[in-house]
């Protein structure tokens, strides 16, 4: 059983890596990623939450892979938090999964794409589970203070921001530094989203392509500026992977990339 409020003092405290999969594609991948990551989160001294997404509900087009769904997904993960003793996150697309992904899930991630969306906020906040805000790529920095004042209202204040880069033009990101800073200033402890800040949005006729050679490079540039925790996605094979495989890292390259910001 993870204690959540002693996770979340660790996070304020520590470095910390948000990693795994995009989304489950099958339970054997998953456990296998969950169970190397663990170690290698391990011998680069970093605090260690697994992450994967049961559903990914905002895909570009209708044939997209999407996940195994709440109930398939949720039990794929509770056998990884059982077999390696590791807290989870995963996403939300609607109020009603906050309470059933609860029983689980100790940081509940609302999607860049939904950070306003006020429902949504509330009901994850009543959890009282950890509650990880992704910066939407239209919303300025500074601006994060009212997802957070929503929580906040809600009742509950272990929150996190996560930065994965702003619109700029049509089917590209970039990351502004100065709204990572403007993030860090409102109190809470901010995550860089590396592998989604290198991005391209609905670039690959019907998906989203990227390029994960830029990662490395975000994780410096954030570890530079005091930022403690960084959210990977991770594949053994990105060529392969059934969801955001452009912007994912090499499993084999992760060691080298924490190394360099440990």
């Amino acid at each position: 059983m993870i204690n959540i409020d002693k996770l979340y003092k660790n996070i304020q405290m520590e470095k910390f890596l948000i990693a795994g999969p995009c989304v489950i594609e099958n339970r054997d991948m998953v456990m296998r990623l969950a169970e190397l990551i663990k170690k290698i989160s391990e011998e680069t001294g970093f605090l260690y939450i697994f992450k994967a997404s049961f559903d990914k509900a905002n895909r570009t087009s209708l044939s997209s892979f999407r996940g195994p769904g709440i109930d398939e997904g949720l039990k794929i993960l509770e056998e990884v938090k059982i077999n390696f003793n590791l807290p989870l996150t995963t996403d939300i697309h609607e109020s009603y999964q906050a309470d059933i992904v609860s029983s689980v899930i100790d940081i509940i991630q609302i999607p860049a794409f939904l950070s306003r969306q006020t429902d949504l906020l509330v009901s994850a906040s009543k959890t009282n589970k950890i509650i990880n805000i992704k910066k939407a790529q239209f919303i300025d920095g500074k601006d994060m203070i009212y997802p957070v004042k929503k929580v906040e209202e809600s009742g509950n204040n272990k929150i996190i921001l996560t930065e994965r880069g702003s619109m700029f033009g049509l089917g590209n990101l970039v990351v502004d530094f100065r709204q990572v800073i403007d993030m860090i200033a409102l109190g809470y402890p901010v995550v860089m989203d590396v592998t989604h800040s290198t991005q391209r949005p609905s670039s690959l006729s019907g998906k989203s392509g990227g390029d994960r050679k830029y990662a490395p490079y975000m994780a410096k540039l954030a570890n530079s500026i005091g930022v403690k925790g960084f959210f990977f996605e991770v594949h053994e094979n990105p060529e392969e992977a059934l969801s955001d495989g452009p912007n994912m890292v090499y499993l084999r390259d992760f060691k080298n990339i924490l190394e360099s910001i440990s």
